[in-house]
């Protein structure tokens, strides 16, 4: 049965978040979005991955939309995820930017033929969306529908995940569950790489 108090501290503390991203300007947003992926680019891990599965951003999310391209623009397999009814993520290949196409909730997701929840398993690296994550456990804060929950939930313990935040957004701890599953690593824009035990 879940608790109610902690139901009411995540939402206190998505509510926070959220409205802190809102107030960052464009120009600070497009600014961390290049310091990000630079700093994703630049990690060995994503240097030799065959394969990574990213999600892609939308409104006051660290961007990933250069990254992707950049990703892919170097030969890298990039997947990018389909919101499924129920809230599970399929997964298809991105092919660029006219391979985005708008979907529900304001998603852009992709026009490729999806491969299956399962597809996201292949791959060398795996960066999800957060709200926070927590720089000592590595717990993350995502917006509550789960569909991030069940991807890191199927991934082996060797693959490497990773979630990009804002500087404000790691903290020292943020609520969890049963069923959270940690993230290794966190990039933030001016901190770069933060590596979790």
């Amino acid at each position: 049965m879940r608790d109610i108090a902690e139901d009411s501290d995540k939402a206190a503390l998505r509510a926070g978040l959220l409205a802190a991203r809102a107030r960052l300007t464009d120009d600070e947003r497009a600014a961390a979005a290049r310091l990000l992926r630079d700093t994703l680019l630049t990690m060995p891990e994503a240097e030799m991955a065959g394969t990574v599965a990213a999600y892609v951003s939308i409104g006051t999310e660290p961007g990933t939309l250069s990254l992707l391209f950049a990703l892919w623009k170097r030969g890298t397999y990039v997947l990018v995820p389909k919101l499924l009814p129920g809230g599970d993520l399929d997964w298809a290949s991105y092919e660029g930017p006219d391979s985005l196409t708008h979907g529900p909730y304001g998603l852009l997701e992709p026009v490729e033929p999806t491969r299956g929840p399962a597809t996201v398993r292949g791959a060398d690296l795996v960066i999800v969306p957060a709200l926070a994550v927590s720089a000592t456990t590595g717990t993350r804060l995502g917006r509550g529908g789960g569909s991030y929950d069940r991807v890191l939930a199927r991934l082996d313990p060797g693959i490497l995940t990773v979630a990009p935040v804002y500087d404000s957004e790691l903290l020292e701890s943020v609520p969890a569950e049963p069923h959270d599953r940690p993230v290794r690593v966190v990039a933030t824009p001016t901190r770069g790489i933060t590596r979790l035990s």
